[in-house]
């Protein structure tokens, strides 16, 4: 599954809006699209409802990096530890949508969202974890 970009993150990350090195990152669940194009703050994203398990403003990712691959390799990876939600005392609203986003920078600016392809359920004392892998969440390679 893809990690898609939002168009404004390169400006963000350019003008040091983000600090991938730095700042505190959360995600947060949705079920509705993002719109890449436009899309900016967390302002501009609908959570998923408050309670049983998941809480509006989401996750903190954690083990975040911004390394290079290999020394001389020109191919950087952002990545975390993989990260979850429980559904306790009910299942967590219906969402197809995982957003990540900066928590430090003013007005919360937004990374990307992955696209589960379909509507996701966790059900009371199931979890849903959001597995990063070897790649990280996404990869940059110098020209």
């Amino acid at each position: 599954m893809a990690f898609i970009l939002f168009d404004e993150f390169i400006y963000n990350l350019g003008a040091g809006n983000i600090d991938l090195d730095s700042h505190t990152f959360k995600a947060v669940l949705s079920n509705t699209a993002p719109t890449a194009a436009t899309d900016d703050e967390l302002a501009d994203i609908t959570q998923i409802a408050n309670g049983n398990g998941y809480t509006t403003g989401g996750v903190t990712l954690t083990s975040v990096t911004w390394a290079e691959s290999g020394a001389g390799t020109g191919i950087w990876i952002w990545s975390a530890a993989d990260f979850s939600w429980t559904a306790s005392a009910g299942s967590i609203a219906t969402f197809r949508y995982v957003v990540i986003y900066s928590d430090t920078s003013t007005g919360d600016k937004l990374v990307g969202y992955s696209d589960y392809g379909t509507a996701v359920d966790i059900t009371t004392g199931n979890s849903f974890t959001a597995d990063i892998g070897a790649s990280g969440i996404f990869q940059a390679q110098e020209a």
